[in-house]
């Protein structure tokens, strides 16, 4: 049907209309475990990736994602979950799909052939130069996603490409390229299934990595989660105590007087004079709590607290 593996047939496809029920559903759920496992021979490439992105993010960059169709929606969610879950700043992230707002409605195939599109798109998020930008494409050839990518890269910018097919112009012209070699889908050419999975797993694995570098996670917390809902001001409490080894409701009363800020809260009950305090030493340590929390640990045993910020009596502010 086509030379690449996204359009092929799957082996097991021939009959598959006049298959029973639950022999279906297990060469989709085989199938999808198969493309799970090609992320792996890309960990590499998506360690040097997440490198890169990190620094251009550390450094005042944004981090933007261009992508149409199926691989535009493994963008979107990924893209959209970082400031929640690791308190990345929405004004750091562009998110590029083909047909704009209105993909959210119909996810329309022909915008992802516009590549005056493409172009207009990345020059309205202002990406260049110290920016980082991940193009998306299962063929590794849809215009939109393989223009945004040129566009980027001539105005500076840091670039990723994943796709899902070898020897294809997006991973040819990417400073970082990262091939999800997944088998032909049961039903060719349907890359919302064996792709999409795989993409969505090497997204997942890619800003997880990122934000690890960025000092957003200790051990398996998510330390510097955005707590805007009942849940995740509960998660945050929990991530206060288990690391600090207080009680739930002293770990409250600490991400109080941080105004919820969680690495802060710990900080504090590490030790830290104040939340002004716990701020400065994190700001010395790149963010990064374990270092931080090793800090106070060292000035232990002096008797003035830790990095008190506050102004001496007589002072100004007194």
């Amino acid at each position: 049907m086509a030379d690449t593996r996204t359009e092929a047939l799957h082996q097991n496809a021939e009959g598959l209309d006049i298959q029973a029920p639950d022999a279906i559903l297990s060469s989709l759920a085989n199938a999808q475990i198969e493309a799970a496992k090609a992320v792996r021979g890309a960990i590499p490439a998506i360690a040097a990736a997440a490198e890169i992105i990190a620094s251009r993010l550390n450094s005042g960059g944004k981090l933007a994602y261009a992508a149409a169709g199926s691989s535009g929606l493994m963008a979107l969610a990924d893209a959209l979950e970082l400031p929640g879950t690791f308190g990345i700043r929405r004004d750091r992230i562009a998110i590029l799909i083909a047909g704009g707002d209105e993909a959210f409605k119909t996810l329309a195939g022909g915008p992802e052939d516009d590549t005056n599109e493409a172009s207009a798109a990345v020059a309205n998020a202002g990406i260049g130069k110290g920016d980082c930008l991940i193009a998306i494409s299962a063929s590794g050839s849809t215009p939109y996603a393989v223009q945004a990518l040129e566009d980027a890269r001539r105005r500076g910018a840091a670039t990723i490409a994943i796709a899902n097919n070898k020897d294809t112009p997006l991973l040819r012209l990417a400073d970082t390229a990262i091939l999800l070699e997944t088998p032909p889908e049961v039903i060719a050419g349907s890359t919302r299934m064996g792709a999409g999975t795989a993409q969505k797993i090497a997204l997942n694995m890619l800003s997880t990595l990122t934000a690890i570098h960025l000092g957003h996670v200790h051990d398996g917390y998510m330390v510097n989660l955005t707590a805007d809902n009942i849940k995740l001001r509960d998660r945050a409490a929990r991530i206060v105590a288990a690391i600090s080894g207080r009680g739930k409701d002293d770990a409250a009363r600490l991400l109080e007087k941080s105004g919820g800020v969680v690495k802060t809260a710990i900080l504090l009950a590490a030790g830290a004079a104040n939340a002004d305090a716990a701020e400065k030493i994190l700001e010395g340590t790149g963010q990064k709590l374990r270092p931080a929390l090793s800090l106070i640990e060292g000035n232990k045993g002096t008797k003035a607290p830790v990095l008190n910020t506050e102004p001496e009596k007589g002072q100004q502010g007194d």
